[in-house]
């Protein structure tokens, strides 16, 4: 009976063993709506790294939606072991329901940010509207499309951008850098949830004047083998907003799960140099010194605008502009 109940015991043993380290070599990441290539060339390269540091093979499993979606939904219970955000709110919203650390911007460089980008605009052949620049978003000829900012980080940062450059063109007036943005609110001809449905809508269903995305997405869709008939061009205008793409360990999830290593292991793994060259590939920004240099001539000039520099903390910025009830949510409503 003894030797049975040894044997019973070993075998579970065993069993919680091999459940754990299958847990281990596995991870989910949950990242932005229109990370799917991106990601789809990085995770096979970890794939080897950790094979050939281990010998272990690892599987690395995605989930793409609007960051403020995947928020919602590991705030619900989705076990997500990584974030691969575009939005320093969703990810504080993570912090605020416990399941990140309060200091996460300090587990890695540059603000836990392995790249960054810009908001540029995508206009049809030949840029008939003479698009430019944020003045140009706002007149009456010009219809766009975006996301919509209560639902993706890229859009968020479309109208970041837009009301940065009013607040500097209106030197600070409120009022007029509301009506400004406003405007541009009120041209939007199909708000989607996230930035793939925004490029459907804009390059599929010819939809709008321009599409506003990130300036690697723009790019990406420009020369997309698919799109490349259509003759579209990217527009980088002289000043937009600074969008860095924050990354995250969920800690709660991490430690019930046992990944912490690998999860720590695999989002360091976006700050080395062969996978900041491939990041410039996909037209992202980075901030190594050696792909910098080599890379400088590949990006239009742009000045850039961090928002925390002129709005606050980015708990302040969700405070006051996205928040229920806040700036953004009465814009909308006098949408015309």
């Amino acid at each position: 009976m003894l030797k049975k109940i040894i044997l019973a015991v070993a075998t579970v043993s065993a069993f919680s063993a091999t459940a754990a380290q299958a847990q281990e070599n596995s991870i989910l990441n949950a990242s932005y709506d229109v990370a799917r290539e991106l990601f789809g060339a990085i995770n096979p390269k970890f794939v080897e790294y950790w094979k050939a540091k281990t010998g272990e093979d690892v599987k690395i499993d995605q989930s793409f939606a609007g960051t403020s979606r995947q928020a919602q939904d590991i705030v619900q219970g989705k076990k997500v072991d990584v974030v691969t955000f575009n939005q320093v709110t969703d990810i504080n919203f993570l912090e605020k329901n416990g399941l990140v650390k309060e200091d996460w911007q300090k587990a890695f460089a540059n603000n836990s940010s392995p790249y960054y980008s810009t908001i540029a605009f995508l206009v049809r052949e030949g840029n008939p509207k003479n698009i430019k620049s944020w003045d140009d978003l706002v007149r009456e000829d010009v219809k766009v499309v975006f996301p919509n900012p209560k639902t993706s980080g890229n859009a968020r940062y479309s109208y970041l951008g837009a009301w940065l450059y009013a607040n500097e063109k209106f030197n600070g007036d409120e009022e007029k850098v509301k009506e400004f943005v406003g405007k541009l609110l009120g041209n939007v001809v199909n708000f989607p949830t996230g930035g793939r449905a925004a490029t459907v809508a804009f390059a599929q269903n010819e939809q709008g004047d321009a599409l506003l995305s990130f300036e690697s997405e723009v790019i990406n869709i420009a020369n997309d083998k698919e799109y490349k008939a259509k003759g579209f061009e990217v527009v980088v205008p002289p000043v937009s907003v600074l969008a860095e793409f924050p990354v995250a360990i969920v800690d709660k999830v991490a430690d019930s799960r046992g990944s912490r290593e690998l999860a720590k292991e695999y989002l360091e793994f976006q700050y080395s140099k062969d996978i900041q060259e491939l990041l410039t590939t996909f037209n992202l920004r980075v901030n190594n010194p050696e792909v910098v240099k080599a890379t400088e001539g590949q990006y239009a000039p742009v000045r850039t605008i961090n928002p925390t520099d002129v709005l606050g903390s980015w708990n302040e910025i969700q405070q006051n502009h996205f928040a229920s009830g806040g700036i953004l949510d009465d814009l909308l409503s006098k949408r015309r």
